[in-house]
């Protein structure tokens, strides 16, 4: 039986062998040359014969393991193919594929718990499904589209968002100090096109004309792509934007962002965040772990919308003394 220093000793001599040189060989197993002389040196101790010689070319195999090296070879080569069959390398890792904003502000503050009790999982994020999801290298990919008919097990319907105007606590003092109903008249209005192909979220314009607050018509302002350089003007007091509470659930309950205006005056998305999973990927019990923690996670984003999104009743004025 080999062991596993032994192995790692073959696998030295044998990429030492094939790549030409001690430091070709640390490269691909990313370690130093010297390390990789030492696990020679332990399989040469254990047999008690040498079996690299430095000529004039370099390193060549000795008399002891001439006979040997075709069948180390063909060991490594098949090892090879079975590593390559099973996938090893991403056997550990879960690759998502998803817009930018979902996975910096609404996925990466929910792994820490999982990434805990998964040290062994690792995640490769490609932003905004770049080529290598077209390609199916992604194990999930997450889009902000309409939920297609029926949901079939590999498609995982995440949540719909809430849309509404949003400030820092700063501005909302003052649009409330300007007092009247036309708050935002010369406000700082900005512009998120990342819900730009939904039909049911609102621009300015036809915000302000279903609910006032503004007597002229907005200005074009800065538009931003994401959400995430969108949120830091707004923290930056620079201005007002409409958003979805999804990606700031967070900020709000920690008063850093404030509901400028009731809810009565936002939306949902008709589009959600819907998490479609390569069946094979599925197969994997890591990816099938990931799955649970969405479901459970979109799940608790659900009810918090539906909680954030709930007009609050008006507090009753006590009647004036008889």
């Amino acid at each position: 039986m080999v062991v596993s220093s032994h192995l790692r000793s073959l696998q030295a001599i044998e990429l030492t062998l094939r790549t030409g040189s001690l430091k070709a060989a640390a490269a691909t197993l990313a370690i130093t040359p010297a390390a990789v002389g030492q696990r020679i040196k332990m399989l040469e101790d254990y047999l008690g014969v040498d079996l690299l010689a430095r000529g004039r070319s370099g390193l060549a195999p000795t008399a002891a393991l001439r006979e040997a090296l075709p069948h180390l070879h063909r060991a490594f080569q098949e090892l090879d193919m079975v590593s390559g069959a099973l996938d090893i390398q991403r056997a550990g890792e879960i690759q998502i594929a998803a817009p930018a904003d979902w996975l910096e502000l609404w996925l990466e503050p929910r792994l820490a718990v999982f990434r805990a009790l998964h040290p062994n999982i690792r995640f490769g994020m490609i932003p905004d499904g770049d080529a290598r999801s077209r390609q199916g290298h992604a194990d999930v990919e997450v889009v902000f589209a309409p939920p297609q008919g029926p949901q079939a097990a590999s498609e995982l319907v995440l949540f719909r968002d809430f849309v509404i105007p949003i400030t820092s606590p700063e501005n909302a003092a003052r649009i409330a100090k300007s007092g009247g109903k036309a708050g935002l008249e010369g406000f700082p209005l900005l512009n998120l096109d990342f819900y730009r192909d939904d039909p049911t979220v609102p621009d300015w314009r036809k915000w302000i004309a279903a609910h006032g607050h503004r007597k002229s018509a907005p200005s074009p302002g800065v538009r931003f792509n994401r959400i995430a350089p969108g949120l830091s003007a707004v923290l930056s007091d620079a201005g007002v934007m409409i958003c979805g509470l999804a990606m700031i659930l967070d900020q709000l309950d920690r008063g850093k962002l404030v509901l400028l205006f009731p809810t009565t005056t936002g939306t949902w998305t008709n589009h959600a965040f819907v998490a479609r999973f390569r069946k094979d990927a599925l197969a994997r019990p890591q990816v099938r772990r990931f799955r649970d923690l969405l479901e459970a996670e979109a799940k608790a984003t659900r009810a918090e919308l539906e909680r954030a999104a709930t007009p609050k009743p008006r507090a009753r004025r006590k009647a004036p003394p008889a």
